[in-house]
């Protein structure tokens, strides 16, 4: 008898390629298709009928929920939601058939999700799977802004809320988290990042850096239409003129 079916869909080819790398270990499961978006991820649904598909939350034409939107809840494969952020969303899943995985996936969280799936495939199809699917989608449709993230310095990993942060640094594929003078690293972008921080309370000055709006101490006029911010630490940036002109900076400075 052969092993499950899986799909992966995420837009990131190193991430999808992680995830096929880690289940080649698990020797009787078959990785049958990729996807990299909300349309292709519900056509491979459609013609390569997973058992199992590893879901990024994040991806381009929608989201992964909009996945299930589409294909629809009873006719949904078994989920795995893999998300970029471990926030506060996240604990719809921490009960139930649902898993999540967050990146990037180590071994043995990957581990851990293979042997809940395998219980969960030996389990005939129930309508209780699918309402607490309908359920983690009213839930999880719209993301609540970041309130906690994974900071690393060397080896070692930080849960930190984003309050406490006072700027975050673009550093080529991944961002600084700058703390009280201390740094640390986070494994995301700047962009992605962007778009899961409360707008009033963060703010992107420049395309590299968004700043805690109360971690400003001044701001002083600059050439060109630009402005110096100036943070309750000393600390002095620049806010690109490009930046001020978007919303919600543009009624900031009103």
């Amino acid at each position: 008898m052969s092993g499950p079916r899986v799909l992966i869909v995420d837009d990131e080819a190193p991430a999808r390629r992680r995830l096929r790398q880690l289940l080649a270990g698990e020797t009787e499961w078959q990785v049958v298709a990729e996807a990299n978006d909300v349309a292709s991820a519900v056509a491979e649904i459609e013609q390569s009928r997973p058992d199992v598909v590893f879901l990024d939350i994040r991806i381009p034409g929608g989201d992964g929920f909009e996945v299930v939107r589409r294909v629809g809840v009873a006719r949904m494969p078994l989920v795995v939601f893999v998300t970029a952020f471990d926030d506060r969303s996240l604990e719809a899943f921490e009960v139930g058939a649902r898993d999540y995985l967050v990146k990037p996936v180590t071994p043995a969280r990957l581990r851990t999700a293979v042997e809940r799936l395998r219980r969960r495939l030996e389990v005939p199809d129930s309508p209780a799977l699918a309402a607490e699917l309908e359920a983690i989608l009213r839930r999880l449709a719209k993301p609540e802004y970041l309130e906690r993230v994974t900071v690393w310095n060397g080896d070692r990993g930080t849960l930190l809320a984003v309050l406490k942060i006072d700027y975050f640094e673009a550093a080529r594929s991944h961002v600084w988290v700058h703390v009280g003078g201390s740094r640390y690293l986070l494994r995301h972008g700047l962009g992605e990042l962007a778009e899961r921080l409360d707008p009033a309370r963060f703010q992107r000055i420049h395309r590299s850096h968004i700043v805690r709006l109360d971690a400003i101490r001044e701001l002083r006029s600059w050439f060109h239409g630009d402005l110096k911010v100036v943070l309750a630490d000393g600390t002095e940036l620049m806010w690109s003129r490009r930046f001020r002109t978007r919303e919600p900076a543009a009624r900031l400075l009103e």
